[in-house]
Formats: C-alpha cells, sequence, structure tokens
C-alpha cells in the first residue's frame, strides 16, 4: 500500500462517518409521521425543567438580593416607550412557537401543539410575573401579562386561520450612545446592552408577500419588514431621577420599513438546516431601511441592523 493509500483511508473514513452523523442527524430532526409517545415524553420533560430550573434560577440569583413582598401590580406601561411589551410580545411568541414546533417533531396534533405548545411562552412569562410580583422592587405588570397574551396569540390565530405563519416578530440590534451615560442600567457589555439598551432594539412584524399573493412569481422567502424602536432613553420613564452630571436626552419613536428574509420559506429537504433555519428565523437581516421619526422626519439607511 503506497502512501496516497494511506492518505485515502483516513479521508474514506472521515467521509463514511459524516455521511453517518448526517444521516443520524437527519433521521433525529425529522418529524414523526404519527405520535411517537418517546419522543413527546422527551419534549414534555425537557420544556418542564428547562423552566423549572430557569425559574429557580431566577429566584435565587435575582430575585434574591431584593426584599420580598406582598404580591401586587404596578403599572409600568408608560416606561420605555412601551419598548419593553413589544418585548414581552416577540419572547411569548417564539417561545410559544418553540414549543409547538417541538411537539410537531413528536408528532402531536395540531390541537396539542395550540395548547400546550403554543401556551409555553404565555405560561413562562406569567410565572416571571409571578415572581415580579412578589418582589418589593418590581411588581407585577398587567402590561407584561397583555403583551404575553398578545404574542401567544398571534403564533395560534394565524395557525388556525391559515395553518403557516404568514408574519412573524422579529428583533435586531445595533450599539448606542445613550449605553455610555448609564452602564449600569443600559449595559457595560454588548451582551447587557442587547438586552438592557431599548436604544439600539429594534422589533418588527415581518410578512411574507408570497403567503398572500400565491398566484404570482414573488420569492416564497422575500418578506417587507415594519419595524418600531424608541431613541434617546437612559431611564424607563422621563420623570425617574438620573445622575446630575448626565443630561437627560429628547426621547422619541422611531417607525421602520425594509426587506426581509423568511428562512422557513427557504427550499431544502434537510430538516437540520430547517432547525437552524427556524432558530435564526427570530432575526431581522441587515437590509435598505426607511425610518420615520416624529423628530428627524423620513432617513433612508443603506443598511440597517
Amino acid at each position: 500500500m503506497n502512501l496516497r493509500e494511506y492518505l485515502f483511508l483516513p479521508v474514506l473514513f472521515l467521509l463514511s462517518f459524516q455521511s453517518f452523523s448526517q444521516n443520524k442527524i437527519e433521521s433525529f430532526l425529522t418529524p414523526s409521521d404519527t405520535l411517537n409517545k418517546k419522543r413527546q415524553t422527551t419534549v414534555i420533560v425537557t420544556e418542564t425543567a428547562l423552566a423549572s430550573a430557569t425559574l429557580l434560577g431566577l429566584n435565587q440569583l435575582w430575585y434574591a438580593d431584593y426584599p420580598r413582598s406582598k404580591f401586587h401590580f404596578i403599572n409600568d406601561n408608560n416606561e420605555w416607550l412601551q419598548m419593553d411589551k413589544v418585548g414581552h410580545m416577540y419572547s411569548s411568541y417564539h417561545l410559544g412557537r418553540f414549543g409547538a414546533e417541538m411537539l410537531n417533531w413528536s408528532g402531536a396534533d395540531q390541537k396539542t401543539q395550540l395548547i400546550y405548545g403554543a401556551g409555553l411562552g404565555f405560561a413562562f412569562l406569567t410565572a416571571v410575573e409571578v415572581l415580579d410580583g412578589y418582589s418589593s422592587e418590581w411588581g407585577a405588570s398587567s402590561g407584561d401579562v397583555i403583551a404575553n397574551a398578545t404574542g401567544t396569540a398571534l403564533y395560534v390565530s394565524q395557525e388556525l386561520l391559515w395553518n403557516e405563519q404568514r408574519i412573524i416578530p422579529k428583533f435586531s440590534f445595533h450599539t448606542t450612545q445613550y449605553a455610555k451615560m448609564r452602564p449600569n442600567l443600559l449595559g457595560k457589555s454588548l451582551n447587557e446592552q442587547i438586552l438592557k439598551d431599548y436604544n439600539g432594539q429594534t422589533y418588527w412584524l415581518s410578512v411574507n408577500l408570497h403567503s398572500f399573493a400565491k398566484e404570482t412569481k414573488i420569492p416564497k422567502w422575500l418578506n417587507v419588514a415594519f419595524g418600531y424602536g424608541a431613541e434617546g432613553m437612559i431611564s424607563g420613564n422621563v420623570h425617574d431621577e438620573i445622575p446630575v452630571s448626565v443630561q437627560n436626552p429628547d426621547r422619541y419613536r422611531q417607525f421602520f420599513l425594509s426587506f426581509d428574509v423568511n428562512l422557513a420559506k427557504i427550499d431544502t429537504k434537510s430538516h437540520f438546516l430547517k432547525t437552524v433555519f427556524s432558530v435564526f428565523n427570530t432575526i431581522k437581516i441587515p437590509a435598505p431601511t426607511l425610518e420615520y421619526s416624529a423628530n428627524k422626519g423620513f432617513k433612508a439607511h443603506a443598511l440597517y441592523f
């Protein structure tokens, strides 16, 4: 056996192993045609365990640092120009979507997917509101609960009406100057700012054009996206106390019109790719965008993040 054959054997082995692994992954990710009770049990146990662990972790690592109180509600509907409420809607929608898709993978019927899967986002985020309600630092927010219900309803109503998701909430982010003004509140690192700096967040409703005009030649993956954002916020409310050294800027709302890609509409037979596309279909891709705000009027962006 010469050197070339020695080199060829490991390559052949790796290719065979890769093919075998890909086949196993594909087989695992392929949704079941009928109810697979083993898969369904796996989904239920996994979701319950993850949700419980997350809630216990929040209770011990976050809420334990603040005094407890009797359960109470607060009215925070005027804070952050409602960016936090839109974020709740977005989170509830996608948690419910993932829950429903996991039950679909197990072969569960549509009714089970919508009740126990799509309801996951609302149930989990409502549990977080309960924890907020027992904290003297915060309080349960009726606005948050309504936003959570809206996100769940957006998913369920489309499944019942069209048996597909034509309108998908999406998220994009860019860094802003405001985080440096109050890093403890708006985030010191990029990871913190993505979660805390509402000035850099944009939430979108991404509408699939082909779904509403199936007889046309519009590409199946092409979406038009309507976005909402806000800037000038260095506190939740304009009347909140801020450090004397910080100048409180004018806060204003932003509205956007852009193009987007619906990754779920890209044709592929690979269930691995379908799973990857499903995860990343939560994010709005950068694209040419038209912005409008009362402060600055219309503004065009070659690429908006």
